[in-house]
């Protein structure tokens, strides 16, 4: 059995958690989730804790029962508590502001970068090098800070760029001298 599987999901007590067939619906303080969960995988609903179990030991249904598990799990913390990633800009000039909601970056390009953030999230500039993307569901979370990073990555000689807060970047030596 999988151990993460086989755990059940705690469902706090203002959240409430609605199964239609191979859908789930979650709602809580901070909003509400739905997913389409894989069909084969038998999802049950007692007294304030959600069991996922397999129907039988092959290796595809092995693989999906953790995974459905921990879909439920990530959708019950996410109406609960939320998810939020830390971005930090390093380099000379490089600033990060507000314009309403959409986020404004200045990352040594010739043109201001604008990100909007989209239903469900929002995104946080506490000082100028900071970024905070937060959100219900992890997975747009993720990816908006990904989005992010991805306009100007961390470059390997000086380090400059936009990296996760607490980001090791290897930095390389560059040219040797004669």
């Amino acid at each position: 059995m999988s151990r993460t599987g086989k755990k059940p999901v705690v469902v706090p007590d203002k959240v409430e958690v609605q199964l239609d067939g191979s859908n789930i619906t979650v709602k809580g303080p901070k909003g509400q989730l739905s997913q389409e969960l894989p069909g084969d995988m038998v999802v049950e609903l007692e007294e304030g804790f959600v069991y996922v179990k397999r129907p039988t030991d092959s290796p595809k249904h092995r693989s999906l029962h953790g995974l459905t598990r921990t879909l439920i799990d990530n959708m019950v913390l996410g109406v609960t508590e939320g998810y939020s990633r830390n971005l930090e800009l390093v380099g000379v000039g490089y600033k990060a502001a507000m314009q309403g909601k959409k986020l404004v970056l200045n990352v040594g390009l010739s043109h201001p970068v604008e990100f909007d953030p989209g239903d469900n999230m929002e995104i946080e500039v506490p000082a100028p090098t900071k970024i905070v993307v937060r959100g219900i569901d992890k997975q747009k979370v993720g990816n908006l800070a990904a989005v992010i990073r991805r306009t100007y990555p961390p470059e390997p000689y000086k380090g400059k760029g936009i990296r996760y807060e607490n980001e090791i970047v290897r930095q390389k030596v560059g040219k040797a001298g004669k």
